[in-house]
C-alpha cells in the first residue's frame, strides 16, 4: 500500500504558490457549486484515463469534499510518479477556514 501524504488546510499557503496545481476530484455538480479558483477538475473515476492531462513538473494538491476520494486519487497518482498530496478535510475544511472559493451558481460558492 502506497503512503498518502496529507496536508491540513492551515498548512496550505494563501495564496497557493506557483508550482502547485490544485486537482479537484469531485463530481461535476459539486465542482459547479464551489471550488478553489484555478483548480483543475477531473472526477475521481476519470483520473486513470486522464492523468496525462496533469503537469508532471508541479506538486498536485488533491482535493475532494472531505478527503476520502482525494486520498484514493493521491495514492494512484503517486504510483504513477506524480508528486501528489492529499488535502485533509477537503473542501469542507477549506470553506470552514474561510479560504476563497468560486462557483458557477451566481450566488455564494457552496460545498455540496
Amino acid at each position: 500500500m502506497i503512503e498518502v501524504p496529507t496536508i491540513e488546510v492551515a498548512q496550505v499557503p494563501d495564496p497557493i504558490p506557483e508550482g502547485v496545481t490544485v486537482l479537484d476530484v469531485r463530481e461535476p455538480v459539486e465542482w459547479q457549486y464551489g471550488r478553489i479558483e484555478g483548480a483543475v477538475h477531473i472526477p475521481l473515476t476519470e483520473i486513470p484515463a486522464r492523468a496525462e492531462e496533469l503537469p508532471v513538473d508541479q506538486q498536485l494538491l488533491v482535493v475532494c469534499k472531505v478527503g476520502g476520494r482525494s486520498a484514493q486519487a493521491t495514492a494512484f497518482l503517486r504510483e504513477k510518479g506524480f508528486e501528489a498530496i492529499n488535502l485533509a478535510g477537503g473542501m469542507i475544511d477549506w470553506a470552514e477556514a474561510g479560504r476563497p472559493m468560486v462557483g458557477d451558481s451566481g450566488g455564494d460558492p457552496l460545498v455540496v
